[in-house]
């Protein structure tokens, strides 16, 4: 606010000609105020006496006296300004020796390692006590351009030790060293930065390159994905519509079947009648055959009256199965589940043909190095995040929503998709497992290969057990000291091989990876490192 005000009175007593503080300031009869060479040179060039700036024109011409109070205003004005540029800014070196609002520093003492005013330097300058006292350009490092040995100014730099030093320095503990100027080491430096610099930025503009790409790729996977729901709705729509026509054949099939049934049933009541009939007919005629006297049995003698049709087979011309209808509607169904099943299959990416030898898989080896953030607190990380060791104690390690707690286990740094490969040197038992980022972190189930999120190969000097979902698969195979595993994200398949002079296949999956996944191991009391392929 304070160097606002003072703006706002310089601007109130500058001269509007030539727009500085005014100089012998001078007031015209309509009141405005102007440096008297200002406004007679004004006047000499047009001739004419008036106001630069109301334009009030004066006759005769005015006897231009000079105002003292406004003289004397702009006098103390300037010594304020003045001060103001004395005072020290934010980006200069204060004062050390001043209290209250800080000076500009004019020098600054190597001895003292102060930093003085042009008032507090007086003293370096005129008593005798200060000088053999150096004097150097103001600076905010005094601490660290200082010698604290020798109280020189560090302008010298030993290569052999990677110092700054003084010249006495480079004189005495440095002298057979190689020593160069500060300024020749910055420049050498420099051009170091430049060229770096230069790498880095080609290394920007090659991953600005890449995301470009990749955001083109995921546009693209969008698109075709919504393209893919939008025709699956249409394939909906088909489904619904032969449900619908399910109905009808449902409602069809059931109208059939009652009107069979009842005439299956008129027949059976009718045959049930003449069944009757011809029982009783039986009955008389059994009865007549077991009369001993002849007169009785040729008195009553009558033979019932037989129908033909009632001896003769009725055919069954009924529909009592459906077994035609079935197969047309099997028929059909089968006939659209192909089409869709052949759809699929030319949709879908062909799947890569799994190398056979140790070559043809390191075409897909992968730099594997081990997130920190994952690690349970006994797994200790090194040479570069590949060597993982197991510890008896908890290291005291922040907490992280990605550790793992439970079991000695850790994740790899980078997702693993498409088709890659490594191989992990190992010792005495070990765990190596692929899995996805998101899997439990404590708890039972955070155990690699005792949930669906994760696929693991425990070793040992006996065998090797392949667990997914907690279902294990024991083999009795010894597997060498090194194993490699071969990953194809898209084609779903996962190989654990014995790397020796041949690749031994220990176990191979095959499923559907619907996130990207992660290489993990776990190990107690020992160490295994993830081999650099390339």
């Amino acid at each position: 606010m304070e160097k606002t005000r003072v703006d706002l009175l310089r601007e109130s007593f500058s001269c509007s000609i030539c727009l500085e503080l005014l100089t012998d300031p001078v007031t015209l009869h309509c009141g405005h105020n102007y440096c008297k060479s200002c406004v007679e040179g004004s006047w000499s060039e047009r001739n004419i006496y008036q106001c630069p700036q109301c334009r009030q024109t004066f006759t005769p011409k005015p006897v231009l006296q000079k105002n003292t109070v406004l003289a004397e205003i702009v006098e103390e004005l300037k010594k304020t300004q003045a001060a103001d540029l004395c005072y020290a800014g934010p980006e200069d070196v204060a004062c050390d020796v001043c209290t209250g609002r800080k000076l500009k520093a004019l020098k600054s003492c190597l001895i003292c390692v102060v930093s003085y005013c042009e008032q507090h330097l007086e003293p370096h300058l005129e008593a005798p006590a200060f000088r053999r006292h150096k004097l150097v350009q103001p600076s905010k490092q005094l601490q660290e351009i200082i010698c604290s040995r020798h109280h020189e100014e560090k302008k010298m730099f030993c290569r052999t030790d990677q110092l700054v030093i003084c010249h006495l320095c480079a004189e005495e503990q440095h002298k057979d060293h190689d020593t160069v100027t500060a300024a020749a080491e910055k420049s050498r430096q420099e051009r170091e930065v430049d060229r770096r610099r230069e790498k880095i930025q080609q290394m920007i503009q090659e991953r600005e390159k890449e995301v470009k790409q990749l955001k083109e790729e995921e546009k693209k996977i969008t698109v075709s994905a919504d393209k893919a729901v939008e025709d699956s709705h249409e394939i909906n729509q088909l489904i619904q519509n032969v449900q619908r026509r399910m109905t009808y054949f449902e409602q069809r099939i059931r109208a059939h079947q009652l009107i069979e049934m009842a005439r299956v049933r008129e027949l059976q009541e009718q045959l049930e009648q003449e069944n009757t009939e011809l029982k009783k007919k039986d009955a008389e005629l059994q009865q007549l055959s077991l009369t001993n006297s002849h007169t009785v049995f040729l008195q009553n003698f009558s033979l019932p009256e037989v129908s033909e049709d009632m001896l003769t087979p009725r055919p069954c011309m009924f529909r009592s199965s459906f077994e035609e209808v079935t197969h047309a509607m099997w028929s059909c169904s089968k006939g659209l589940l192909d089409a869709v099943r052949d759809t699929l299959i030319d949709t879908s990416p062909m799947p890569h043909s799994e190398p056979k030898t140790r070559a043809e898989f390191l075409r897909y080896s992968l730099d594997i190095t081990m997130d920190p953030n994952t690690a349970q607190t006994t797994l200790k990380l090194s040479e570069g995040n590949r060597k993982v060791t197991g510890m008896v104690e908890h290291q005291s390690l922040p907490h992280h929503p990605d550790r793992f707690w439970h079991y000695p286990q850790v994740l790899s740094k980078t997702p693993l998709t498409g088709c890659c490969y490594w191989e992990v040197e190992w010792e005495e038992e070990i765990k190596i497992a692929v899995s996805y980022k998101h899997i439990r972190k404590s708890g039972e189930q955070s155990y690699f290969g005792d949930n669906d999120k994760s696929w693991a190969l425990h070793c040992d000097e006996c065998s090797c057990t392949f667990t997914h979902d907690s279902i294990r698969t024991r083999y009795r195979t010894v597997p060498s000291s090194r194993v490699g595993v071969y990953l194809d994200h898209s084609a779903g398949l996962l190989s654990f091989y014995s790397v020796a002079e041949t690749m031994t296949l220990l176990h191979r999956a095959q499923t559907t990876f619907t996130q990207p996944l992660y290489a993990g191991v776990c190990i107690w009391i020992r160490s295994c490192e993830f081999v650099n392929l390339k």
